[in-house]
């Protein structure tokens, strides 16, 4: 069934377009440039992201913050395996997908820290990419406190992950 939506959609488009009496081809082709017009105004917002992500987790700044965080986190109940996880996850899905699949490489999926690191990766957002694509497309300076508000429910995540497994798993 789930294979037939996806061309079952498109005939049922093309037919209202006809229906309608539309240029199909004509309203696509504007589509199609309106699109690569938005494409080339996020893109240097999208290198400068992945380019500072790059540069974050190759100079080990990751593991650097991770020892100085250790002793907080310890206190907290969150485990030291998925605090690069929880530091590289709200700039780059592709670097925190990475992490992940490090860190149960070296975990069980089902012990403690692999449960807490695949809540992370469920409820957690990549942030930065997100605010900076989306405030990029409506050509607009973000603010703030979205930055703020972002960062904080993102650090409830995090502090909350530890905590949600503990109560459901253990």
């Amino acid at each position: 069934m789930s294979e037939m939506l996806i061309p079952l959609v498109i005939t049922l488009i093309l037919l209202w377009g006809v229906i309608k009496k539309v240029d199909i081809t004509r309203e696509f082709a504007e589509g199609a440039k309106e699109g690569i017009i938005n494409l080339f105004e996020v893109l240097p917002s999208l290198i400068l992201m992945m380019t500072a992500v790059g540069m974050f987790t190759r100079s080990g700044a990751v593991e650097m913050l991770s020892s100085l965080l250790l002793p907080f986190t310890q206190t907290l109940g969150f485990p030291q395996e998925c605090l690069s996880l929880a530091m590289i996850r709200p700039f780059s899905g592709s670097g925190a997908l990475a992490a992940f699949d490090k860190l149960l490489g070296n975990i069980s999926p089902d012990s403690f820290q692999g449960r807490v690191a695949s809540v992370i990766m469920g409820s957690t957002e990549t942030t930065f990419y997100t605010i900076s694509v989306y405030f990029a497309a409506i050509k607009k300076k973000a603010y703030p406190m979205v930055f703020a508000g972002a960062c904080f429910a993102d650090l409830c995540g995090f502090v909350l992950s530890s905590l949600a497994v503990r109560l459901y798993f253990q």
